[in-house]
């Protein structure tokens, strides 16, 4: 069997690393940017939805939640009607960050992806599509305290 899980945790790596390196001087390290860009993009989002969405442990989403909350670029927001939710939203600083995430981002992907005609960037989508909805599975069983069977 190809390993293909290898590759993608790879790849994986490596533009994480060239993010941590690039976006030291805004002052995010260790993946933090990953979740900026996601509430830049729901505004107004919680932080148990945050850390499904980059499929991360509560304790992780918090900590890193809460380093982006000191250093000035997210804020939490009472909910209007529930005050025990807290809504993340971007600062004035984390909105101005975003256009340059948001370009390191499109820029990985136009240099990941050169070489590759449209149609074979959609195959691409749509089985990594696939691959993560199977691991979903596995992910949220796990995270239940469900234990796999090998």
């Amino acid at each position: 069997m190809k390993e293909i899980l290898r590759e993608i945790g790879m790849i994986a790596r490596a533009l994480d690393s060239i993010s941590n390196i690039e976006f030291k001087e805004y002052d995010l390290m260790k993946g933090q940017y990953l979740y900026l860009v996601r509430i830049c993009e729901n505004p107004g989002m919680i932080q148990e939805k945050l850390a499904e969405m980059i499929k991360v442990d509560r304790t992780t989403a918090a900590r890193a939640i809460k380093k982006l909350e000191i250093q000035g670029f997210i804020e939490k927001r009472n909910d209007d009607k529930n005050k025990k939710i807290k809504k993340l939203f971007p600062t004035e600083k984390g909105v101005n960050v975003y256009p340059f995430l948001k370009r390191e981002g499109d820029y990985s992907n136009k240099v990941a992806l050169s070489g590759f005609s449209e149609e074979e960037i959609d195959q691409i989508y749509q089985l990594l599509q696939r691959v993560r909805k199977n691991i979903e599975v596995e992910w949220d069983f796990v995270k239940k305290g469900g234990k796999r069977e090998y």
